[in-house]
């Protein structure tokens, strides 16, 4: 059976395209730049996954959040693994900055009524993504 990304994770967000066999998604929601690395696996806990696999993955979460960095022009990133609504391993990398609407603290939870990207700002991410991050292409 191919590898499918969690229906949730498909209302939610915006599916950009991949790095290696991860999933890179855009968080449907615009207030703070908020991305999503979905790995080809069926195991559900990040600290599971064998050591080859998890240090993969977490070189491609540091890419995504140099990226987030650099196109927002941000100094500090946010990583979590949760998995309690979604029980498909997925990783979020937000980038935060003092003026976003949850600062200092945790955005689930705390976002303002969902503001929606442009097509043009997806297309304008997917281009950045495919300049700076390694590996990057699109499905």
């Amino acid at each position: 059976m191919p590898f499918e990304i969690h229906p949730q994770l498909l209302a939610d967000c915006h599916v950009l395209g991949r790095v290696g066999s991860c999933h890179i998604l855009l968080n449907g929601h615009a207030a703070v730049p908020w991305m999503i690395v979905v790995p080809e696996t069926k195991t559900t806990d990040y600290l599971d996954l064998p050591a080859a696999e998890r240090e993969t993955v977490g070189e491609i979460c540091a890419a995504v959040a140099r990226f987030i960095k650099s196109h927002w022009q941000l100094e500090k990133t946010n990583f979590a693994g949760l998995g309690n609504v979604v029980p498909q391993l997925h990783l979020h990398v937000i980038g935060r900055k003092p003026t976003d609407p949850c600062w200092p603290g945790p955005i689930w939870g705390f976002l303002p009524a969902k503001t929606p990207y442009t097509e043009q700002e997806v297309t304008d991410i997917v281009a950045g993504l495919q300049t700076d991050l390694p590996g990057f292409q699109t499905d």
